[in-house]
């Protein structure tokens, strides 16, 4: 069951929505760009336990905004991700690695019911 609490949709959503909007840059694609998969999982806090989601990394970059949210990030050539959200009072931040077939890392956040952490892991769709 989702609680009413700005941070048990913002954290997560940094990984749900891996550049569901495309960039405007006209960079060259990375060998992370396409459709991923990601699962991100709570390990303390007041969260839900777990979510599921799916998105897009263009560019190697990852970029969204809807309302309040903003979600912004990069994979690095080398597979280092690194991802910062902000919704309102809320803000969070996903760190990890990423292969070209799966990825996985920690995230953390702080939202108005406090301190929440956990992990997530993504695969290539």
């Amino acid at each position: 069951m989702i609680r009413n609490s700005a941070l048990a949709v913002v954290v997560p959503a940094a990984l749900i929505v891996s550049g569901l909007t495309p960039t405007s840059n006209a960079l060259a694609g990375s060998k992370f760009d396409g459709p991923w998969s990601v699962a991100v999982y709570t390990t303390t806090g007041p969260c839900d336990p777990s979510y599921r989601f799916s998105g897009q990394i263009v560019n190697g970059d990852i970029s969204y905004a809807y309302g309040s949210l903003e979600i912004t990030g990069r994979v690095a050539a080398n597979g280092a991700t690194f991802v910062r959200v902000t919704a309102g009072t809320s803000r969070g931040e996903a760190h990890g690695r990423m292969t070209m077939t799966h990825g996985n890392g920690t995230w953390s956040g702080v939202g108005p019911d406090g301190h929440c952490a956990g992990t997530w892991q993504a695969t290539r769709k």
